[in-house]
């Protein structure tokens, strides 16, 4: 069974949202209704991670996600912390969070695979790529991204992290393009074949976008993500990190009930 991971941006920034959950009330009512919706877990992120975002201050951060972490938390809500920053990951588990998604795979701060192993939970390791602002090169991206991944693994294991604490992304849109972004998701399976799960975020990203007519609106981008998402469960991924949870829900329904049907 595919899980939903719904996306809480608590920024000023967001490409996807614009700011709508920025105070801390309405992103709390924002992660109870995410709850709600179905998903199972409420990824909660403080600094954007968009082309061209300006880069947070990890206190700033602080600020912005932990008292949305310990509100969600207490009202019996499966959080994940969004974030690069070993800091901020410490003080989201202590707040309560269950799962550290780091966009940088531990890149970014050496203190983060400590926090991880110390704290034992769930850890998402991204293919970064150098960041969303990256210049893709790749002669194979989905052999060279497997690669990394694989790479990060062994680091991380050699730092203290135990394999099952381990989960990927193929870091769709992050130093790639779109026939990147699409050749991963066509051989996913060559991710999930590493040995853990894989979390799938290509919701409402840019090549998305580029499905639809130039004028259409930000949440039309919800449909194709859908697709995505049922497809992606059709080739074994753990998760699907998203905006829109129900559309979501019903085509993970539709992949559960074919995938039912084939096994008749």
């Amino acid at each position: 069974m595919t899980i939903i991971m719904g996306i809480l941006n608590v920024t000023p920034d967001s490409f996807s949202d614009g700011g709508r959950f920025e105070h801390v009330d309405a992103a709390i009512a924002r992660g109870l209704e995410l709850r709600d919706q179905g998903a199972a877990i409420v990824d909660v992120g403080g600094e954007s991670t968009r082309p061209g975002a300006a880069h947070v201050n990890p206190r700033d951060e602080l600020d912005r996600v932990i008292p949305v972490v310990s509100a969600l938390t207490q009202s019996g809500v499966s959080v994940s912390i969004d974030t690069k920053n070993a800091s901020t990951a410490q003080a989201a588990v202590e707040a309560g969070a269950q799962m550290i998604n780091d966009v940088s795979g531990g890149l970014a701060d050496e203190g983060m695979p400590r926090v991880v192993a110390q704290s034992g939970v769930q850890y998402c390791a991204m293919h970064w790529g150098g960041g969303a602002d990256a210049v893709p090169v790749y002669a194979d991206v989905v052999a060279e991204v497997r690669a990394d991944l694989k790479n990060r693994v062994a680091e991380l294991v050699v730092a203290g992290v135990d394999p099952s604490q381990i989960l990927l992304d193929p870091g769709l849109g992050f130093a790639k393009d779109a026939d990147d972004n699409w050749a991963l998701l066509a051989r996913l399976d060559e991710i999930a074949s590493l040995g853990h799960g894989v979390l799938v975020g290509a919701s409402r990203k840019r090549f998305v976008g580029a499905l639809l007519p130039a004028e259409a609106p930000m949440d039309a981008r919800d449909l194709p993500s859908a697709v995505i998402s049922a497809l992606a469960a059709r080739s074994g991924a753990w998760g699907v990190r998203v905006h829109d949870v129900p559309s979501t829900r019903l085509a993970l329904a539709v992949a559960d009930r074919w995938n039912a049907g084939v096994e008749r």
